[in-house]
């Protein structure tokens, strides 16, 4: 099978290394453009591009594909079977869902049609999911709304953040596109079209994703600060500054605390949450400062009876 593969984050490279090495005609690898990255804003490759170079696969990186003609002659000389899209970060335009022909194959971080859209691995674990998993889909016009081909489910531990059940996602939706690619061919898969009125949204995360509102029961707060993980993660302010939930754990026992009420006890550090449940905070990071444990935070800040975050 001729193959172009379409991806830009780490999540994809599993796909992409998977494909290569199952012996699939790789011919092109499209990414996005180098951005600038860190405190130097030095231009940096995209994790895809930087395995492909190392697979001495070609690599191309167009700012535009829409209405790119340049780039839809390359892909129609290639005349691939199949376009594998995984994280690529662009919409896939009409003349590129019907240029090959087995259709342009989408790997998605879900179960679908729940957690349609940019974010499904940190919606998931924010809602508190036990169960996720990968999706291989058709793409179409619409958002990932597309015939689904195979899907596998996963365990999500609790104790796993975003950054934690991405790689393991990205592992098995490899395994699940070389299976896919495999069923094709042997034309032992039927596409099955999702039912939209199970459908829910996973959009892209804002900032404001992460505030903190001490209204929501304790275990919705945990989930929260876990899934919204590296960014925006979970913040509230303390004394007029942020203060960032590194890590918690909710806690069993009901506490007459008003949401947002800080009480230490033993050495450990509680906020009251909604509906009388309660919060331990065992890492935060104040504005400005390192990452601290609850202990730290108690001797260096001393907070009082009745402190509130907000």
């Amino acid at each position: 099978m001729k193959l172009v593969f379409c991806g830009t984050p780490l999540f994809a490279v599993p796909s992409l290394e998977r494909l290569a090495s199952a012996g699939f005609d790789l011919q092109l690898v499209v990414t996005q453009p180098d951005r600038p990255q860190g405190r130097g804003m030095e231009l940096t490759a995209s994790p895809v591009k930087q395995s492909a170079l190392k697979l001495g696969l070609p690599v191309l990186q167009p700012e535009k594909i829409k209405k790119n003609e340049e780039f839809r002659a390359r892909l129609a000389k290639l005349r691939p079977d199949a376009i594998i899209v995984v994280g690529y970060g662009r919409i896939i335009p009409p003349w590129m869902l019907e240029l090959p022909p087995y259709g342009n194959i989408n790997v998605h971080a879900s179960l679908l049609p729940k957690y349609r859209g940019a974010a499904p691995i940190q919606w998931a674990i924010a809602n508190g999911e036990k169960i996720s998993g990968v999706t291989t889909m058709l793409l179409n016009e619409g958002l990932d709304t597309g015939d689904i081909l195979l899907q596998k489910e996963m365990e999500v531990r609790p104790e796993d953040t975003a950054v934690t059940f991405a790689p393991r996602l990205a592992e098995l939706g490899a395994d699940l596109i070389v299976e896919t690619l495999r069923g094709l061919e042997e034309k032992q898969i039927t596409p099955v079209p999702q039912d939209p009125s199970m459908a829910t949204l996973a959009p892209i995360l804002k900032k404001e994703d992460g505030l903190v509102d001490f209204n929501r029961s304790a275990e919705e707060i945990h989930n929260r600060m876990r899934g919204f993980q590296p960014w925006p993660g979970a913040y509230t302010q303390f004394r007029g500054k942020n203060l960032k939930f590194v890590s918690s754990r909710p806690e069993d026992a009901l506490a007459k605390l008003v949401p947002g009420e800080l009480r230490v006890g033993d050495e450990k550090l509680f906020v009251g949450c909604g509906g009388g449940s309660v919060l331990e905070l065992l890492q935060v990071q104040p504005e400005g400062k390192k990452i601290m444990t609850a202990r730290e935070f108690i001797n260096g800040y001393h907070p009082a009876a009745g402190e509130r975050l907000v």
